[in-house]
This record gives C-alpha cells, structure tokens and sequence, in this order.
C-alpha cells in the first residue's frame, strides 16, 4: 500500500533521514520505533507532504505523492494525525469532526462518518457541543485521532496516539488502533510505548539518528537483545 524508496530530507543544511526505505502491505499495523529525534516524525511529515525530500520517493497505492501538497495526499486515502491532540480549540467537538471531511467525498458520508466515530469514542458523543479546548487531554487526543478518521482514510499514520494519556487511556486507544485494521484501515503507527506497539502491530521499523537500523516482524524484534536493552530496559 505504502512504498518509501531511498528518501532523504533535510531541515536546512541538517540532515534528518538518510535512505530510508520501507514496504506497509495492506491492512497491517506497521511501527516505527526510536528516540526521540531519531526522525520517526520526520519521516511521518515527509509521508503526507508536510516536508518535501530532498531525494527518494514515496508511492501510495502505487502512485508517487512526495511532489503532492497534504490535502491532495488525504484526498488520495492517507490521514495523518498529529503528536499532541492537536484541536481548534474554539470549535465545538462536532465542528472538529465535520473539519476532517472536508474532501467531496468525505463530505457527502460526514453523518454516517461521525456516528461511527461516535461509536469509536462514546465520550465524544456526550461532549459533542462543548468547546474543544474545554475537554481533557486524553479526549482531545480522542477527538484528533475522529477527526482523522473523518476524511474516511485507506491509510492512517498516528503520531504518538498515547502521549500524555493515563494508562487505562492508551489501553483504549490501542484497543482504538485495532478494531481500525479489523474495519480495513492499515495504520502507520509512530509511538514511544515500544512494548505495547511491538505487541500491537505486526511488523516494524527501528529508525536510529535518521536510518533504519532494525525492521522485521514484531515477535521477533520483541526477542532482540538489543530492543531489550536499548527500548525496553532489560
């Protein structure tokens, strides 16, 4: 579904990714794992037009989008949702939603979209009139990851869906991410909890000061001394 080929980028004369290459079949859940600033969300930007390479392509569906602008790219199936429940604060819960479907497409299907986001996050349905900014952190991120979802993706790449989250919050947003593979979205999933997401996804990538220095299927990263050591503190 998802095809990076050699892609180098910069910020300047610094350069963030150096080849990296990597293959997201269908309906899996693909990770990227790593320090902070190991250019996970880099490389995130770089996949949905926030950041032009410098070199390398990028194929979705196999079609070449590394020349394409962002709202071209989620017209095409690919949404991506941002570190931080990032909301318009002075929007309602509802306007956020209709926000993300603004594409033709998505927009004709807003009202089936929205009740199964409803049905994703219960919370959001009870807070629908309220105010984004007044709502927790945990039901921004809630409400970030709907929004997401609105644009009715083919592929959806999560950027630290649990940041900041208590505990029995990333239980359900992993529990989210799932029950999305199971309804045919594949996911792309950046995230800091390494256990859970090696024991989420199905394959995975270890980026390490801009290169992939590990990948392969999660169980047997799980196994490797070095992910022990460097990503789980064993």
């Amino acid at each position: 579904m998802l095809e990076v080929c050699n892609l180098n980028t910069f910020y300047g004369k610094v350069q963030a990714l150096w080849d990296i290459s990597l293959r997201i079949d269908e309906a899996e859940i693909f990770a990227l794992i790593g320090s902070n600033g190991a250019g996970k969300t880099t490389l995130l930007n770089a996949i949905s037009g926030l950041v032009r390479p410098t070199s390398g392509s990028v194929e979705f569906l196999g079609k070449r989008i590394d020349g394409l602008t962002p709202n071209i790219i989620v017209e095409l199936g690919l949404s991506h949702i941002p570190e931080g429940g990032k909301v318009f604060r002075d929007m309602t819960v509802h306007e956020n939603l209709e926000m993300g479907a603004y594409s033709h497409h998505a927009w004709k299907q807003r009202g089936e979209t929205i009740e199964q986001i409803y049905e994703l996050f219960p919370i959001l349905k009870e807070r629908r009139g309220q105010l984004a900014r007044t709502l927790s952190g945990g039901e921004q991120q809630m409400l970030s990851m709907g929004r997401g979802l609105m644009a009715r993706p083919k592929l959806c790449a999560f950027d630290e869906p649990s940041y900041g989250l208590a505990p029995i919050l990333v239980e359900s947003v992993f529990h989210v991410i799932k029950s999305l593979r199971e309804r045919g979205i594949t996911i792309l999933l950046v995230e800091q909890n390494v256990r859970l997401t090696l024991e989420t996804a199905d394959r995975a990538c270890v980026l390490e000061n801009g290169r992939v220095a590990m990948e392969g299927c999660c169980d047997k990263l799980l196994r490797s001394e070095h992910i022990r050591k460097a990503y789980l503190g064993l």
